[in-house]
């Protein structure tokens, strides 16, 4: 962990400091702090950042409309503070490319404990030696190789946040077996306690977004009324 690359963005200098110290302490060693959307963006330009705790409430902009410029160029787990605690607001964070979020007032613990959680949980994204064996789940439109951290659809590489893709590469490792939500958020999360299941339906429709041709009536990734969803594999094509 005392390799990975963590980055504060928040205005708030007091709270950037605290995290920034109890990071240190959790063996983060390499950490960035922005205090407005175009710092933020100005560091991702040059340094390749594995998680991005993000205010939504910034002094130019919105941690909502910040997030999809984020992600045209960053996979970067992202982790959302916000005071706002509506449905919608946590919905909104996930829609426009957010991994997780915490409300004000937040414990810094936490954000050390969900950090290292998705660390644990992120597959190596290091190019594999020549004499190891790849790990790819070809489904004939798309395949994930697990090893490069790669998703790629119709012959072509397509961007996948990171939670979408650890979500996808379960599905992948249990193909044509029904997943409940609860399961899902168990494996894929961790701490079913801190999210609720609308986070894995948002989650599903990203993963659809990218590997069906029509999202709305998805041939790979289906809904299993009542129970859950499965990945179909040798029906599709």
């Amino acid at each position: 962990m005392e390799n990975k690359n963590i980055m504060i963005v928040d205005d708030e200098k007091a709270i950037v400091k605290m995290l920034e110290i109890m990071l240190n302490k959790e063996g983060f060693q390499h950490i960035y702090t922005a205090h407005n959307g175009e710092q933020a963006l100005t560091i991702l330009e040059k340094v390749k950042v594995d998680v991005i705790v993000l205010d939504v409430m910034l002094p130019d902009c919105s941690g909502f409309d910040l997030c999809p410029k984020i992600r045209q160029i960053s996979s970067a787990y992202i982790l959302f503070l916000t005071a706002k605690v509506s449905d919608l607001d946590v919905l909104t964070g996930f829609a426009t490319g957010g991994d997780d979020y915490v409300t004000k007032p937040f414990n810094p613990l936490e954000i050390a404990a969900r950090i290292k959680a998705y660390l644990r949980r992120t597959p190596s994204m290091e190019i594999p030696a020549p004499t190891k064996t790849e790990k790819k789940y070809d489904f004939g439109r798309f395949m994930l190789n697990e090893e490069a951290g790669d998703l790629i659809v119709d012959g072509q590489s397509v961007p996948c946040p990171t939670q979408v893709y650890l979500l996808l590469l379960y599905f992948c490792k249990h193909p044509n077996m029904v997943l409940s939500k609860t399961r899902l958020l168990e494996a894929v999360w961790g701490f079913d306690h801190y999210v609720d299941d609308n986070t894995v339906s948002v989650h599903i429709r990203r993963i659809r977004e990218r590997i069906e041709r029509n999202p709305s009536n998805p041939e790979y990734l289906v809904t299993v009324r009542g129970l859950g969803y499965k990945l179909v594999k040798g029906s599709a094509s």
